[in-house]
């Protein structure tokens, strides 16, 4: 909302022909305020706090411009270069422009790995819940974590690099780099345990030995496609993945 419509909203909220201008509130009372001095006031503070909520909501619009171009940059430059006047020379604004908006340069790390992880569970997880569950929803995580590895192999990812760049680097970014992670690998937990009560997975099914067996896959994949320039890195993950689900799949029981 620009200024001028917000005067109108404001005015038309706050009624100065309610009260006669000049007459006091308590005649004979000279040292009072009048009604329309009141008003006046009134209407100074609305617009005050109006402005206030303009300009937040001004502010919060470009820290989320400024994270977005931050994400971008760090996929290509990784978090570790990822750097206030790169950032500042992109967004056309002064480094203390950006800086405002982050109490550091590892603020901005966090905030980038938090907007990451956001896109990614938008990508892989979030449609895959449409898929029943089982199987069908398995298979739906892993076919969505697949594209967006191959996407990724040709644009950079955030999480195989940073995870280069932070694994013996102690600090908040590696935490908050290793809880993302550990909240995926969760996810994955649950909907492998999922298949396993829908009888879909072997009782006998070692869960966290398939979270480890999938995440090989996406290891490799990432690896040939990006360094080794495989043009048959997808197939051979999605025949991987299908070999893994057959030796867990549950028999059925004979008499």
């Amino acid at each position: 909302m620009t200024i001028l419509p917000l005067l109108r909203r404001i005015n038309r909220g706050v009624d100065l022909n309610t009260a006669k201008t000049g007459q006091n509130l308590h005649s004979g009372d000279k040292g009072r305020l009048t009604a329309a001095m009141i008003q006046e006031k009134v209407r100074t503070f609305v617009i005050s706090l109006e402005l206030q909520k303009l300009f937040m909501r001004k502010g919060e619009q470009t820290r989320a411009a400024i994270v977005a171009a931050a994400t971008d940059l760090a996929a290509r430059v990784g978090l570790e270069g990822l750097t206030i006047g790169a950032l500042a020379e992109r967004m056309q604004m002064s480094k203390s422009g950006v800086f405002a908006h982050f109490g550091s340069r590892e603020d901005l790390q966090i905030a980038v790995l938090k907007h990451y992880e956001q896109a990614f569970a938008n990508d892989v997880l979030v449609p895959a819940l449409k898929a029943t569950r089982g199987l069908k929803r398995l298979r739906a995580i892993f076919d969505n974590w697949l594209e967006r590895t191959a996407f990724e192999a040709a644009n950079g990812c955030i999480y195989i690099s940073g995870a280069t760049d932070y694994d013996d680097r102690p600090g908040a970014v590696r935490e908050e780099l290793v809880a993302m992670v550990r909240s995926w690998q969760k996810e994955l937990n649950r909907a492998i345990r999922l298949c396993m009560q829908t009888g879909e997975l072997a009782d006998h099914t070692d869960v966290e030995e398939l979270v480890f067996q999938l995440y090989g896959v996406i290891l490799v994949l990432h690896h040939d496609a990006r360094l080794m320039r495989s043009p048959d890195a997808v197939p051979r993950a999605r025949r991987s993945f299908e070999r893994l689900l057959a030796s867990y799949v549950q028999l059925p029981q004979t008499a």
